[in-house]
């Protein structure tokens, strides 16, 4: 039975009552959102407030809010929210982006999502873990549009999807102005699979994209990398 909570170094994310669970992948896209100079964030498809509260932690002053469709999950984010150091900070907006796009007048510096992506992939009997891994109530083109509305000129979206999906999104995009900047390749191990990319989108086309990649797992599949280490080293506890 998974644990119905994960204990960061500031703050705990409990989640008996969401589909997805906190998972490593996750961890890593938290971890590297460049949210230093931001002022205001969202964060679309919170599910737990896990992105929404890793970002919080490394900002100093930003104002974080956060879209959620999913009722136990808006429940779950709400709860961790308040329970986490920075409540004042954070703000939930317990709605589908669509209906948020409506009545939302603000420019954010930084849009980020973690979003159902599975476009074709066969769905389990589970339906609530349907909901949050495929796309269907929060589709690719309407985070674009709300980017290509909300975002500051300079402002960044960030994307964490698999290889495929990453590459569909990133040809999505184009139609809206936007374009991606750098990609961060994760892979489960140094010798093993790319499991996500992690996509930095901002509106001027760039010459070239700078591509990194990223092993959670030395070649023995057991020991964390030095990278990936020093990247959680402010969140899991083991470090």
């Amino acid at each position: 039975m998974p644990n119905t909570y994960f204990q960061f170094k500031q703050f705990r994310i409990n989640q008996d009552q969401c589909a997805m669970k906190v998972c490593t992948d996750s961890c890593v896209f938290g971890a590297y959102v460049e949210v230093s100079q931001a002022q205001r964030i969202l964060d679309i498809g919170t599910g737990t407030g896990l992105l929404a509260l890793m970002v919080a932690q490394r900002s100093q002053q930003a104002g974080i809010e956060a879209v959620e469709i999913n009722p136990e999950a808006q429940v779950q984010a709400a709860q961790n929210f308040a329970e986490s150091p920075w409540p004042a900070r954070l703000q939930l907006h317990p709605m589908p982006l669509q209906d948020f796009a409506k009545e939302c007048s603000q420019q954010y510096d930084v849009i980020l999502s973690n979003p159902p992506f599975f476009l074709a992939s066969l769905k389990s009997d589970n339906a609530a873990k349907n909901a949050a891994k495929h796309t269907g109530d929060l589709l690719f083109e309407d985070i674009l549009t709300f980017a290509q509305q909300h975002l500051t000129p300079t402002g960044k979206l960030y994307l964490l999807l698999p290889p495929a999906e990453a590459l569909h999104f990133e040809n999505l995009a184009r139609a809206h102005g936007l374009y991606v900047h750098e990609t961060l390749e994760v892979y489960t191990r140094i010798d093993g699979k790319c499991i996500r990319h992690i996509q930095t989108y901002i509106f001027a086309p760039a010459d070239s994209v700078t591509v990194n990649k990223l092993a959670i797992r030395e070649a023995d599949g057991t020991t964390y990398t030095v990278a990936f280490s020093d990247l959680l080293r402010e969140y899991y506890l083991i470090f």
